[in-house]
């Protein structure tokens, strides 16, 4: 049956934002916003989409108001955290403690980035930083320096740009691997201006490869960027495998070897690590420590400050002096470095490992909180689902560090298992469920197993149950006795 409203039409918009409550709206919004909202309304009205007391006009600026009102502020919206993946890549990685979000605000306006108070003359912008990490990862050890560029990819393009920029590197095949979307250590390496020189087999690696990777080739072809090439490798890489493994019948040559190779033959060693933490911590099996690589014969580490640093988006170079030095002059390091913001917030997070704050690290934090607190908190939240009319229990889980920190990095977790649309008393699919606490005021983000929807509590700080609980209650309010709708 048509509507008796359909087809209404109603006034132009500029007759709307000329008016006294549409120009109150633009002051408030913005007059570019303002018009796109009034003409989606206008077009619901001429749907018969907008019914009311009120005439044509009043109702196509109430529904802007409303529209406007209910939009999320610009840029990235804050979420809950409930899939049990503290480094997760999808929710900006690291959350940042509360020390370093203050140092991000102290530095948003006018700042010393690059002015020396006692002299009033230019400042070196990362010096304060770059001492801080090589306090943290090597101490006050003169032989070995920091630097920082604008993300892991760009920490290790400048390292390879340095050190064999139009010169072949070698890698091993079984090292050439794809991580996240767009990192591609075949293509980084392209366009660092080095070539690449695959060495052994996807599963194995020798020493005997690397060695025939160095040896001199009298007569060998110039190397071309991104091709395989005979020539002599000027340098080595090594990858850390992250999240990636391959198992059964595989060899692959240990750093300290390469190191030594690297030594003998007195070319650089480059090692992309990834992710990495200062000292060695127990639910971190297998995370590089910049240190160790270095004393066996790594001329630089290259990995994140936003995995299990616990720090903003960055990419940390941690190696000899000279590589330092060297790639310090290098163009590439303006053209890669951070900005203030995550300078502030990298200084910031340094200084509480330093302190031997760490526990006030969220990552950190997350990692060492004991499961039997977890448990006390899942089991909280499910009688609390359950007076919400849920059918909800708590349940042992399985949790990860995240953010390409290794496979091996689970840990045990409690988790709050929903059924969908149990609080309605039927069953209206757990992907609705899940849709519609990713639209609640603050979204919770989960995941699904076995037909129920987990709300995990490792990558969830305690005071965010609230916010957990308030997701449900709104699909409570929301529907009422009513399944959600898929």
């Amino acid at each position: 049956m048509r509507d008796p409203e359909e087809g209404v039409r109603p006034p132009s918009l500029e007759k709307l934002l000329s008016c006294e409550e549409g120009l109150a709206l633009a002051r408030q919004h913005g007059r570019l916003l303002l018009r796109e909202a009034l003409r989606l309304a206008a077009d619901r009205v001429r749907r018969g989409e907008l019914s009311g007391p009120e005439d044509v006009s009043a109702r196509v600026l109430r529904d802007a108001a409303r529209s406007l009102a209910a939009r999320p502020p610009a840029g990235p919206r804050p979420v809950l955290n409930g899939t049990g993946v503290l480094l997760h890549t999808n929710l900006g990685r690291a959350p940042l403690a509360e020390a370093a979000r203050e140092a991000v605000l102290r530095a948003a306006g006018a700042c010393d980035l690059e002015l020396d108070l006692g002299t009033g003359n230019r400042g070196q912008r990362d010096k304060g930083v770059r001492d801080l990490l090589t306090r943290v990862f090597v101490g006050d050890d003169p032989r070995f320096g920091a630097l920082v560029a604008n993300n892991t990819a760009a920490a290790l393009l400048l390292a390879l740009d340095t050190v064999a920029n139009g010169r072949p590197v070698a890698v091993s095949r079984g090292e050439l691997v794809a991580i996240g979307g767009d990192f591609r250590v075949p293509s980084i390496l392209a366009r660092s201006g080095a070539s690449l020189l695959e060495v052994g087999t996807t599963n194995r690696t020798t020493l005997a490869d690397y060695e025939e990777a160095l040896a001199a080739k009298v007569g060998a072809p110039a190397a071309v960027p991104g091709v395989m090439t005979s020539a002599p490798a000027a340098a080595l890489l090594k990858v850390h495998p992250s999240n990636f493994r391959i198992v059964g019948f595989t060899e692959e040559v240990d750093l300290a070897t390469l190191g030594a190779l690297a030594e003998r033959a007195g070319v650089p060693l480059v090692y992309d690590a990834g992710a990495a933490t200062p000292v060695p911590h127990p639910r971190l099996p297998g995370a590089p420590v910049p240190r160790e690589a270095l004393e066996n014969g790594a001329t630089v580490v290259t990995f994140s400050a936003d995995k299990t640093l616990g720090g903003p988006q960055s990419g940390i170079l941690i190696g000899r002096t000279t590589f330092i030095e060297a790639a310090s002059r290098n163009p590439l390091a303006r053209a890669l470095r951070p900005d203030k913001l995550v300078l502030a917030a990298l200084a910031s997070t340094l200084e509480l490992h330093v302190r031997g704050e760490t526990s006030k690290i969220p990552f950190v934090g997350l990692l060492e909180t004991p499961a039997a607190r977890l448990e006390e908190r899942a089991r909280l939240l499910a009688a609390a689902l359950g007076e919400l009319g849920f059918r909800a229990e708590a349940t042992p889980s399985t949790a990860v560090a995240g953010g390409g920190s290794g496979a091996e990095t689970t840990f045990p977790s409690w988790a709050v298992a929903v059924t969908a649309g149990a609080h309605a008393g039927e069953d209206s699919g757990e992907q609705a469920l899940a849709r519609a606490l990713r639209a609640s005021r603050v979204p919770l983000v989960t995941r699904i197993v076995a037909g129920r929807v987990l709300v995990d509590l490792a990558a969830l700080p305690s005071p965010d149950d609230s916010g957990v609980l308030e997701a449900f209650a709104s699909i409570a309010r929301d529907e009422g006795s009513k399944p959600i709708s898929g």
